[in-house]
Order: C-alpha cells, then structure tokens, then sequence
C-alpha cells in the first residue's frame, strides 16, 4: 500500500482525483490540500510516498513547494500536474526534484500507469507531454541535454564535494542530488563521479576546476 497526498486548489477535480486513486487497492489518499503550503504541511505530517500536485495553487509557486517537500521528506515522489505544455516549466520542477511531470489531459490509466511507474522506478523521470514540447527540446525529453541543475551538480562535483555537501549547497535533498547525478551518468555514458566530469569536460559542458 502506497500512502498518497493530492494538493489542487479546484474542489471537485481535487475530490474526484483522490477517488480515482483510491479505487486502486495499493493506493491510499491519506490527505487533501488547496494550496503550496497545505500540501507541503500534509506532507510533512504523513510522508506519503506520493504527492499529486497541481502548477497552480495559492501560496508559494510550484518549484518552492516542490523544494520543500524534498527538503523535509526526501523519500515522498513528487508529480506534478499542470495544463501548461511548457519546456521550461518542465525542466524547471524536474531540477528542483519533482519525479513526474503530467499534462491534465492525460486519461486516468495514464496516471495511475505512471504513479506505479514512478514507485516501481523512483530514481527515473516519468512524464506526459506533447508533440510541440518533444519538437521544442529538439527530441524525446529523456534524452535531452544535461539540465542547468545536472550542470550545477556535475561542477561540485568536480571540486571533490560529497552528495552531502552539494545537497546543502544547492539547498536541496541528498536523494535529490543522487537522482541528478545518476541522470547525469545516464545522458553523459559515464561509469563513475571520475568518469562523469572527465566526458562532462571533454565535451566542454563544465570547465575544469582550479584549487584557488
């Protein structure tokens, strides 16, 4: 049984979403919010290994609430869902540790496909987009080039500064970190943290660090 927390500010599509979800028998909607801050004090109080949440909502923006969630629980997987079919948006909540990125107009197998994906795969990427957003990133989405925040990890990485480290550099959750870095090893072929920043630098994404 997986414990689940759904957060949208619209009442009935909130209501309707949890009950989707708990038709699924490994599936528990333990709580409901309407905003950033309701979801991210949801969360806290019963660490789900799922949150559902919506683009929108009152109170802090969606990449804050995100944030904070991996912040305060790391092990809780973030989708998001929105209406907005934006490339930008969709790196941005991926950079700060959301798991899923789905369009509202995704069916109800769709979804629950991809909260089972996302639990049976947690340190991947799950998402639903476009046709338009797939051409705007110049190809499939997974196989996109490194994300600013991947880029960001990788460059601390190359100054010798553990997960741990990065984590509090960067303000974010170790298991956010790792995610990055493993995402990193994937799109850059590398075997090792050596092996990453060797092709990172062959490649001229990072630049080679100096000990001042």
């Amino acid at each position: 049984m997986t414990s689940v927390v759904v957060a949208d500010d619209h009442t009935l599509f909130r209501e309707l979403l949890a009950d989707l979800l708990s038709l699924e028998d490994w599936l528990e909607v333990v709580a409901q919010g309407a905003s950033g801050t309701e979801a991210v004090e949801l969360v806290r109080r019963h660490r789900p290994g799922i949150a559902v949440l919506d683009v929108q909502m009152p109170g802090p923006g969606i990449r804050e609430t995100v944030r904070e969630i991996g912040r305060h629980c790391p092990d809780t997987r973030c989708i998001v869902l929105t209406m907005h079919d934006d490339p930008v948006l969709l790196r941005d909540v991926l950079d700060d540790g959301a798991t899923a990125y789905l369009l509202k107009s995704v069916s109800s197998r769709e979804l629950v496909t991809s909260i089972h994906s996302v639990i049976r795969e947690p340190e991947r990427i799950h998402f639903s987009v476009s046709r338009n957003m797939i051409k705007e990133f110049g190809g499939p989405v997974a196989d996109r080039l490194l994300s600013a925040r991947e880029v960001e990890v990788l460059n601390y990485v190359a100054q010798a500064r553990s997960n741990a480290e990065i984590a509090s550099a960067l303000f974010l959750a170790e298991t956010t970190v790792k995610r990055h870095l493993t995402n990193a090893y994937r799109k850059l072929g590398a075997v090792s943290r050596v092996d990453a920043i060797r092709r990172a630098m062959d490649a001229g994404i990072i630049a080679p660090y100096q000990q001042p």
